[in-house]
């Protein structure tokens, strides 16, 4: 005779419908942006010596103290505001940043309008301004470096 199964594994067994296996994960796809958004981006981002730009995930967005303040996300643009202020954001046609479809990203809207044409420059200056005000984020380690030292 075997081992008896593992109690755990049960108490899996009826959480999750055994029948039905789940959807195959593969990579993300997320919109790249054009050379023209990230030079537009680069241009509205104010110039200050505490904010630096840099890619994340293909995409390119700009930080203060470490934290991400505001981005571009395909050709969109989005910025980390207070709850009020987003929901203002989204009364003139904003709407949640949700980077993986269902998942919103909580902090973050995205900018109505052709942000290329008419920068919203109060907005990014607003953002800049209550990212400022958070936690420095320290910098993590790289596990290999960690392992070594």
């Amino acid at each position: 005779m075997g081992t008896p199964p593992n109690p755990r594994w049960r108490a899996r067994e009826a959480y999750y419908d055994p029948g039905v296996s789940p959807a195959p994960r593969g990579p993300m796809k997320m919109p790249k942006p054009s050379e023209e958004a990230k030079a537009a981006f680069a241009r509205v981002v104010p110039d200050e010596p505490a904010v630096t730009l840099k890619p994340m995930f293909g995409q390119m967005s700009a930080f203060v103290n470490g934290n991400m303040f505001c981005g571009i996300y395909g050709e969109e643009l989005v910025v980390r505001l207070p709850p009020a202020e987003i929901e203002a954001v989204k009364k003139q046609g904003g709407r949640d940043f949700e980077p993986v479809a269902g998942h919103k990203m909580g902090g973050y809207v995205v900018v109505p309008g052709n942000w290329r044409v008419k920068a919203p420059v109060a907005l990014i200056k607003r953002a800049l301004e209550v990212t400022r005000t958070m936690p420095a984020k320290v910098a993590k380690k790289k596990a290999a470096a960690a392992r070594k030292g």
